[in-house]
């Protein structure tokens, strides 16, 4: 669904109340969390209309500057700036949030504040320059997404005076289409004669995705193995095929004994995670399947709306512990009424991988069916051919018999 969230705007003021560190942003946070019954739900996370700003520090040339907010049941987020000679630049970003608000986490098993910290990655800015970016952006870190979109903001303000000139973000600079010499072909000349109007033609249709490889690591070993190809389905007020692009995706997650989520980042327009759990088939046999699978559709124009969707009662690709799981028939996941999921070449691997490379595969039932029914249709093909050659003799035995007596 569409979910609101607040702006918020912080001005922080020095000894002679001139502003000194000014903000103002969107943010929201996707956080998945552990229920009672040990399964993992994913909630969204949003500012309320009312926040505060307590432990604001404006900083010098010795002390980072500090912007720091508090905001509904116990949750706060803050981030620290660097200066140099010429420049200021985000260093770490520190969320808190409160398991113990039940509106947010109505049946988390671990209870209390948790804190995750990451590297900011804005880019460092000229001093007396604004920062811009309007843009969507985001950071994951322990099974938080932080989403960003509408930032201003300004560290170390000089005299009391926000600066006029903006240092924008990668994502918001323009680019310009290449321009096309005129030529025959694109030339239009004004004309006495009436033309008919040209003809319309039908949109091409959406080919299937390029297939990705993404792995995930733990130490120095390769932990989970995934290769497949994506497309999203948003059904909304037109229907719209998206195809995940490999080459500007990437991969994260978390690997585990029993639990395994991979997150896939599209250029900060789509996330997509696949969570896959182990179950005991019997007290020898242990199977594992797709539970759940988290969609999120980012604007990239404004970043003002963005689409979350969560479905976390599969039971999929359904294979045993130490197999992979193969399938490469389309198929599709049905993340709610107006998100699905198609998946190409599937070829996966959530746990105990071995020496870098796939297991030996357990295959789809479209798979196997298909293979089923290759050697049927070469066996009928066979035996129709024995039918005519068999006609054919008797045919020209009866030809052969009746010469003979005319004879």
């Amino acid at each position: 669904g569409f979910f609101q969230s607040y702006a918020v705007e912080v001005d922080v003021k020095d000894a002679s109340n001139a502003t000194c560190l000014y903000a103002k942003w969107m943010m929201r946070f996707l956080i998945k969390y552990e229920t009672n019954s040990s399964d993992y739900k994913s909630t969204t996370l949003n500012l309320s209309s009312s926040v505060t700003h307590n432990g604001s520090v404006c900083g010098n040339d010795t002390q980072a500057a500090l912007l720091a907010v508090q905001f509904g049941g116990g949750h706060s987020w803050s981030v620290n700036f660097t200066k140099t000679n010429e420049t200021y630049q985000g260093d770490f970003i520190t969320f808190t949030y409160n398991t113990n608000d039940t509106a947010v986490f109505p049946d988390a098993k671990r209870k209390g504040l948790i804190t995750v910290v990451v590297k900011d990655t804005m880019r460092p800015v000229q001093l007396n320059n604004v920062f811009v970016c309007h843009s969507t952006d985001s950071l994951e870190a322990e099974n938080v997404t932080q989403i960003f979109w509408n930032v201003t903001v300004q560290a170390f303000v000089q005299n009391g005076t926000i600066g006029k000139k903006e240092s924008r973000c990668r994502a918001d600079m323009p680019t310009s289409a290449p321009t096309v010499p005129p030529t025959i072909a694109n030339v239009t000349t004004a004309s006495t004669t009436t033309s008919s109007p040209a003809p319309t033609t039908a949109p091409k249709p959406v080919q299937a995705p390029d297939t990705g490889n993404y792995s995930l690591e733990s130490g120095n070993k390769t932990c989970f193995l995934a290769s497949v190809g994506l497309q999203l389905n948003v059904s909304q007020d037109k229907p719209l095929l998206i195809n995940i692009n490999p080459k500007t995706t990437s991969a994260d997650g978390v690997c585990g004994n029993t639990t395994a989520t991979l997150k896939l980042n599209d250029g900060n327009s789509t996330l997509i995670s696949f969570t896959f759990v182990v179950r005991n088939a019997s007290a020898n046999v242990q199977k594992y399947h797709l539970k759940e699978v988290n969609v999120t559709l980012l604007n990239r124009l404004n970043g003002s709306v963005i689409s979350n969707a969560d479905n976390n009662n599969f039971s999929k690709w359904d294979a045993f512990l130490g197999s992979s799981y193969m399938c490469r028939k389309e198929q599709t996941l049905q993340i709610n009424e107006e998100f699905q999921i198609h998946t190409f070449n599937l070829w996966i691997q959530p746990f105990l991988v071995r020496e870098n490379k796939f297991s030996e595969a357990e295959e789809c039932f479209a798979d196997s069916d298909l293979n089923f029914l290759i050697p049927i249709a070469v066996g009928m093909a066979l035996g129709f051919l024995i039918i005519l050659v068999f006609i054919s003799y008797i045919v020209g035995r009866r030809k052969s018999r009746t010469g003979y007596q005319s004879v």
